[in-house]
């Protein structure tokens, strides 16, 4: 399939099949010529991941979502994505936050970019995969009985060890950000 054009995917086509030739331990049992059909017929996903990947966040390929047979991109940058640190939780947070607000909310930067944030389920995965926030952390998912209280969930290897930690949802930390990821 010939991918030069604007409307195939043009650059970021060629950007994601060097990313996955170059790293086949995150999907071994798939092969480009499925990803990159997938990708033809997605657009916004296409746009997603060139935001993604604006912001440092090198997407890839983690395989497939059992359950839907979708294909699985995630943020794949070895530290958390540079262009996406220094942000509270949510908006909500964001709100609350009257002394020295950060510029933003992860949540709010993964919906403008049209992608979710990591699950811990899917983090951890990723972790499976490959040595991943070594020296930041990434906000996750947060169930809604923790964010109701408050609270919000982040993931960080440390020790050969992936810890999941919990934090005031209007905190931020020049070296915390966030992961996300698109199916399609």
């Amino acid at each position: 399939m010939t991918t030069n054009t604007k409307r195939d995917g043009g650059p970021m086509i060629e950007i994601l099949k060097s990313r996955f030739d170059q790293n086949m331990m995150r999907h071994p049992d798939l092969v480009w010529e499925t990803v990159e059909e997938r990708l033809h017929g997605n657009p916004e996903a296409l746009e997603a991941l060139r935001r993604m990947e604006e912001s440092g966040g090198e997407p890839d390929t983690i395989g497939v979502e059992e359950a839907t047979g979708k294909l699985i991109f995630c943020d794949c940058s070895k530290e958390t994505p540079s262009g996406r640190r220094s942000l509270c939780y949510d908006d909500e947070a964001l709100q609350k936050r009257k002394k020295n607000p950060p510029a933003g909310s992860a949540v709010q930067q993964a919906e403008a970019m049209g992608v979710s944030l990591l699950t811990e389920e899917l983090y951890r995965r990723l972790q499976d995969l490959g040595l991943y926030d070594q020296k930041t952390s990434s906000w996750i998912a947060t169930p809604d009985d923790i964010r109701s209280k408050g609270g919000a969930l982040f993931c960080e290897r440390r020790y050969g060890v992936v810890f999941t930690f919990h934090n005031g949802a209007d905190s931020y930390y020049s070296v915390r950000g966030w992961r996300g990821y698109v199916t399609i």
